[in-house]
């Protein structure tokens, strides 16, 4: 059986960008291979910064893209990670814009809120923690 396909698009700061190296290695690990086609993609995941209205607003205009292909397919599953998720994810939730949130100390949860997303059920999770650091994932990703 062939993986799923991963898109992660993230918007802001080079920390971002370690942190969607981070998802990837995280969805990697339970199958999800990685993909510049957010069409071909059978999990979308928006990495995102809420610093500046303009990058929100982009966003918005992105998840209402992504909505319409869920259409389509409506096993795909959308995602809001990051800063923008901890901020509004609830709100974009219960819009039924995005089926998942995930704060950027929750990436180790997405598996599990993956799997909520297939049973039907809310998937959130932007608790905060002090001692997150991803370290040990970072480390496999950039290995390989």
């Amino acid at each position: 059986m062939a993986n799923k396909k991963l898109y992660i698009e993230t918007y802001g700061c080079q920390m971002n960008v370690a942190d969607s190296e981070v998802v990837a290695a995280v969805l990697g690990e339970k199958g999800y291979d990685l993909t510049e086609d957010h069409q071909d993609a059978d999990a979308i995941l928006i990495n995102t910064c809420s610093i500046r209205d303009n990058a929100e607003q982009r966003i918005h205009a992105r998840l209402d893209l992504f909505q319409s292909h869920k259409k389509k397919t409506p096993e795909k599953v959308v995602g809001l990670i990051g800063c923008m998720a901890e901020r509004i994810g609830d709100q974009l939730l219960e819009k039924k814009k995005i089926d998942l949130v995930a704060g950027p100390d929750a990436y180790r949860d997405l598996p599990y809120l993956f799997d909520k997303v297939n049973r039907g059920e809310e998937a959130i999770n932007v608790d905060l923690t002090t001692n997150e650091t991803y370290d040990s994932i970072i480390e496999t990703y950039r290995e390989q």
